[in-house]
């Protein structure tokens, strides 16, 4: 509904909704998690002191749904906004014109070219849930066991090493079937609509009441989420949530005094990683675009199959294939790295890839006739052409870096520790204004550096046009 209202519907404060929307990709996963303890907890907000209840329990099946809801939604919001951005009203306004009803024109039109990219983004939220960690780790409970955290739990509270590998490997199944299913039904189903720029963004399928009713779900998921994350940053300056609601910096003492270690640890992993990353995906899209050698396709899926393998399974890989010599690497700097390097640039590498394939492979031969050598050509040509994509994947990369836990809480030492194994640890004491201080720390950080390298990125594309024009 996200996607469709502010994509193809004529509403108003699109970008500001827009950003809402998007806040929960900013953010540790599990965010929503404790703003629901704030909320809904034994003594949240909305349960203890507005409505006084003191037996209602949050905890289970559905206080998981509720969090998840509002951790993914997000990620299905992007991947329907493109494909609907991309639909064009002129075949809406043609089925309109010959006589079909709003409700024939969206069954017959609109519903079925959509629906790959429906496909699409319900098996990645569905790969998202089955590998998600902290939300199940704070809201599930013994009630409503799940694999990721029981995976955990059986490692570091029972010491069962294997048998954490094998609720892994259960854990896995479904994940890589339904990542094989949307690779394989995104390869059969396409659909060309019509070339060239639409005469219309919006779309008259819908009535006038029936839109502002969709804006209004909009404006109602949109608060929410907000509210959410109001709630964290007021909790973040409260004294003992849901007692004491006297203001406080008590917390944020604690994270820049006991804390800072965490603080620091996290932006040296995301800083050594991103880049690598970044660089590592644009050479393999490279490779896979514009080299022909034997494993060429193999290539291309082994560099994404990680995207789809859940992170638990990936942080008891890395214990198992790291913890022995001659690759002893547990409780290290390089197996942090090594781990959000290879889990990440999978999207570095798409967005290669897509970029490469429009640009006409004549310019970079051009190039080579003069002389130039293939790492030159590479870097002083095919490299700029690529900047948007590299850019973005590097945002990725950095965002992850920031707020990964499902792999990185495996791999995690007493010398190199991580914001967002600090906030669940912290949620784990009963520690929820020290879980908010440091969430909103991690959010702030990471949307400094999106400013940061979207400032790189535009000053990056003035100095290209100054060069071309020159």
């Amino acid at each position: 509904v996200c996607a469709f209202v502010l994509t193809r519907l004529d509403v108003p404060g699109k970008t500001l909704l827009h950003y809402i929307t998007m806040l929960p990709i900013v953010s540790p996963p599990f965010v929503s998690a404790v703003s629901i303890l704030f909320l809904f907890g034994f003594n949240g907000l909305v349960t203890r002191q507005i409505l006084g209840l003191s037996d209602f329990s949050i905890y289970g099946f559905h206080g998981v749904v509720l969090s998840q809801v509002f951790t993914f939604a997000p990620i299905a919001y992007l991947s329907l906004r493109g494909v609907l951005a991309s639909l064009s009203p002129t075949l809406e306004d043609a089925a309109l014109n010959i006589g079909a009803s709003r409700w024939q024109t969206f069954w017959k039109v609109s519903f079925p070219l959509s629906l790959p990219g429906i496909a699409s983004a319900f098996l990645v939220v569905f790969i998202e849930s089955m590998a998600d960690f902290g939300n199940p780790l704070v809201l599930a409970g013994a009630a409503f066991p799940m694999l990721a955290p029981q995976a955990y739990l059986e490692i570091t509270g029972s010491f069962n090493l294997s048998r954490g590998a094998t609720l892994a490997i259960v854990l896995l199944i479904p994940s890589m079937t339904a990542f094989a299913i949307q690779r394989y039904y995104l390869a059969k189903r396409q659909y060309i609509t019509v070339t060239g720029k639409p005469t219309a963004s919006t779309s008259k399928i819908v009535s006038d009441p029936v839109k502002w009713l969709l804006y209004g779900l909009v404006l109602f998921f949109a608060l929410l989420v907000a509210a959410f994350y109001a709630v964290i940053l007021v909790g973040a300056f409260t004294k003992v949530w849901g007692f004491n609601y006297a203001p406080t910096l008590a917390h944020f003492i604690y994270v820049f005094q006991v804390g800072l270690n965490s603080v620091v640890d996290t932006l040296i992993v995301a800083l050594v990683s991103t880049p690598v990353s970044g660089l590592l995906g644009m050479l393999v899209a490279f490779l896979v675009v514009r080299r022909v050698f034997p494993g060429r396709t193999a290539l291309e899926f082994g560099s994404i199959l990680s995207f789809a393998v859940p992170g638990t399974v990936v942080g008891i890989g890395y214990i198992l294939a790291f913890n022995t010599p001659p690759f002893l690497l547990t409780g290290t700097l390089a197996i942090l790295v090594l781990c959000f390097v290879f889990r990440y640039m999978p999207v570095g590498i798409q967005s290669g890839i897509a970029v490469l394939r429009q640009i006409d492979p004549s310019i970079e031969e051009a190039a080579q006739n003069l002389g130039a050598s293939s790492l030159t050509t590479f870097r002083k040509v095919t490299l700029p052409l690529i900047a948007p994509a590299f850019f973005s994947g590097l945002v990725y990369a950095f965002v992850r870096a920031m707020t990964a836990i499902s792999a990185a809480i495996f791999l995690v030492s007493a010398n190199w520790n991580l914001m967002t194994v600090q906030i669940l640890n912290q949620v784990g004491s009963g520690r929820l204004g020290v879980a908010a201080a440091f969430s909103i720390v991690v959010i702030v950080i990471v949307l400094i550096a999106i400013g940061i390298i979207s400032l790189l990125v535009g000053r990056w594309s003035r100095h290209t046009s100054m060069v071309r024009f020159q």
